[in-house]
């Protein structure tokens, strides 16, 4: 083979050696690639953890600058309560302190529960409380929130401080004796349900006016002020449909009821005369029964009746000084049937016995009202409560 040929022929072989890829044992440029992708996951899941905390501080800071907004812990739809959402948990927090136990009764003071054993329990992401009524089975609460501009709450709370929504928006709720039943107010429906392991259950509504308002349950019925600025009363029989007005265009307050089925309240006979007591008859539209204008009361309408029907602790005067009234209701129309029972009363007046009630003072003292007592001519003192903040109302809670 001539030279010249030769020469070329190597010379295409080994171009076509140097155009062949050949296979390394390490890629550094593979290596530097994969090495920049893993830094790159790892600053996008940091900047998204980032951008999650920065929302829940943002939501959390704005939760507790607006009280507008709904507490932590879900909401509950009120307008159809019988479909079961999905409902959070405010968290329990520390178990409850344990101290000497500072009143006979459970008491609301502070956002926490003090009870009677000597437990303290608080209530934690709830917001504002006004209201609790203690379970009969001793398993927790209930806790009915103060009005916000995102309606009221209701809340069950269990013993170690766990709360869940019960009831979300409404314009008003009262519960029953028991801690059974609920009715509420929300705009012009007014609906009633049972309370069955945390849950509501066979709800019922009918239509009412926008300013009615729910007050109290009275004889498997819901007693119901057709405006809160003008007389006027009416049952309802927890029945669907619109809601009966009645009749009664006179009576002021009631505080409850009589074994009879009539009612106690207040009328006011004239412009500018006292609120005087009465007794109403439900079958005659709360008509006024014995006497027309019994005593006089302050008109504030705090007071109730004794789970018997035999007794009213209510505010008014004694001997040209303010005080709640042990009135009795035996001999309602008789002048010894009221005598000065303690101070004037703040809140509301929970009956823990038939011959026992507790209530708050203006001063902050808790005040146990025994009948015995009361009837022996002696009137109930306030009692100073320990670790009470300066200023602070307790709240008698009721039930149990």
């Amino acid at each position: 083979m001539p030279s010249d040929e030769l020469e070329g022929a190597l010379r295409e072989m080994l171009s076509r050696r140097a155009a062949v890829t050949r296979a390394v044992a390490v890629d550094p440029a593979g290596v530097a690639i994969r090495r920049a992708d893993r830094i790159q996951r790892r600053r996008t899941l940091a900047g998204m953890g980032l951008a999650v905390l920065v929302v829940v501080t943002v939501s959390v800071g704005s939760l507790h600058v607006r009280d507008n907004r709904p507490p932590a812990g879900g909401t509950v739809v009120i307008g159809d309560p019988d479909q079961r959402p999905l409902v959070e948990r405010v968290t329990a927090p520390p178990g409850p302190d344990t101290a000497a136990p500072i009143a006979e009764v459970d008491l609301l003071i502070d956002d926490s529960i003090a009870t009677a054993q000597g437990r303290r329990v608080p209530l934690l992401g709830i917001g504002e409380v006004e209201r609790v009524h203690r379970l009969t089975d001793g398993r927790g609460w209930l806790a009915v929130g103060a009005p916000t501009l995102a309606g009221r709450f209701l809340w069950a709370v269990a013993a170690d401080g766990t709360a869940q929504v019960l009831l979300a928006g409404a314009d008003e709720i009262v519960l029953d004796a028991e801690g059974r039943q609920v009715a509420w107010k929300q705009g012009t429906v007014l609906a009633v349900a049972g309370i069955v392991d945390g849950e509501l259950a066979d709800t019922v509504r009918a239509e009412a006016p926008a300013e009615a308002v729910p007050l109290r349950f009275v004889n498997g019925a819901v007693l119901v002020r057709l405006a809160p600025d003008r007389p006027g009363h009416v049952l309802w029989p927890l029945r669907p449909g619109s809601l009966d007005l009645g009749g009664d265009r006179a009576s002021t307050h009631i505080f409850g009821a009589l074994p009879d089925g009539r009612l106690v309240g207040g009328t006011t006979p004239g412009v500018g005369l006292p609120t005087c007591l009465t007794l109403l008859d439900p079958a005659r539209d709360l008509a006024p029964s014995r006497p027309d204008c019994g005593p006089e009361t302050a008109g504030d309408g705090l007071g109730a009746v004794s789970p018997d029907g035999r007794w009213l602790l209510v505010n008014g005067r004694s001997a040209g000084v303010d005080s709640a009234l042990l009135v009795d209701l035996v001999t309602f129309d008789k002048p010894t049937a009221v005598r000065p029972a303690g101070p004037p009363m703040t809140g509301t007046v929970v009956w823990r016995t038939e011959d026992t009630a507790y209530y708050a003072d203006a001063a902050g003292g808790l005040v146990r009202v025994a009948v015995d007592r009361v009837v022996a001519g002696r009137p109930a003192a306030p009692t100073a409560l320990p670790g009470v903040p300066a200023g602070e109302l307790p709240v008698v809670v009721s039930g149990g």
